[in-house]
């Protein structure tokens, strides 16, 4: 059984589209991709510098585009599709609930209203690895922050104002790793809100259809079956965690054998090495890895 995963925001890196121009076809998708969100993807995927990719405006509609242009140059249709936070998008239209179209006209919506959102209070992320989970969960709310993703693998990531990330680092949770993160905010928190209410806004004139494949939600794991429920799903999600250990639990219980993760791969995959031992996984991070993914399968 195989499944299709599409990374969320930080897994970009400066020029990492560069090689994905050499696709016949995908150039030019990316063009009239960029029309579409009013940036040009392209340049940001070649030549910008990682402070220029880092902008929440940006890197959403790029990562989006980015995992789209490479699920359509692997030219395979998974049985089961989830995406890490903003790659909900991509794999909402991968499991045709919308077009390609109308999910980079969305993540375009979200980026800017995310972007705004953290610009009003001084907010960020900080990933703690290791530890006894009950105890680290038991610390990020001693220090009034929120476990914004669960990621599985030992991983959580806490989100909350710069004066708590700042407290909790000198009162850590005990044989954890406290890593800050290079984002602008803390997404998928409280902080958030108004980003959610933009994008419901923003989703209410779309019609989305059923799933046509099995389409895990991040809100908790589940497989939605309803277009509508799934763009729900997505519009609250901006303001609350990502239970990416559920989304992987899920896979296992369905007996998923193999993961393919679109570009700019590596996380999800590096996840599942330690969450879903046994699964084969693929990271595409340069078309070379096309044909490592197509002989797995």
């Amino acid at each position: 059984m195989l499944a299709i995963v599409a990374p969320g925001q930080g897994a970009q890196t400066p020029g990492f589209l560069t090689p994905w121009l050499e696709v016949p076809g995908l150039a030019d998708r990316l063009s009239a991709w960029s029309e579409l969100v009013g940036l040009d993807l392209i340049a940001y995927g070649t030549t910008a510098d990682a402070e220029e990719i880092r902008d929440t405006a940006v890197a959403q509609p790029l990562l989006v585009a980015a995992s789209l242009a490479a699920a359509e140059a692997l030219g395979v249709t998974p049985d089961v599709v989830a995406g890490h936070s903003v790659g909900e998008l991509a794999a909402a239209a991968l499991a045709g609930v919308l077009t390609p179209e109308q999910a980079l006209t969305l993540v375009r919506e979200r980026g800017q209203a995310m972007a705004k959102a953290a610009a009003v209070t001084a907010t960020g992320m900080t990933a703690v690895v290791g530890g006894d989970e009950d105890e680290v969960l038991a610390a990020i709310e001693r220090h009034g922050l929120t476990p914004a993703n669960m990621n599985g693998s030992g991983q959580i990531v806490a989100g909350g104002t710069l004066e708590q990330l700042e407290a909790f680092a000198a009162d850590p949770p005990a044989r954890a790793r406290l890593i800050p993160l290079k984002v602008a905010g803390a997404f998928h928190t409280v902080h958030m809100a108004p980003a959610s209410e933009h994008l419901r806004q923003a989703a209410a004139g779309l019609t989305p259809a059923d799933p046509r494949v099995t389409l895990l939600s991040n809100a908790d794991g589940t497989a939605v079956t309803g277009g509508a429920e799934f763009l729900g799903r997505l519009v609250a999600q901006v303001a609350g965690p990502v239970r990416w250990d559920a989304c992987m639990a899920t896979m296992t219980g369905l007996g998923v054998t193999t993961m393919i993760e679109l570009a700019p791969g590596g996380t999800l995959t590096g996840l599942a090495r330690r969450g879903m031992r046994g699964v084969t996984t693929v990271a595409l991070k340069t078309p070379d890895d096309l044909n490592a993914a197509r002989e797995v399968l």
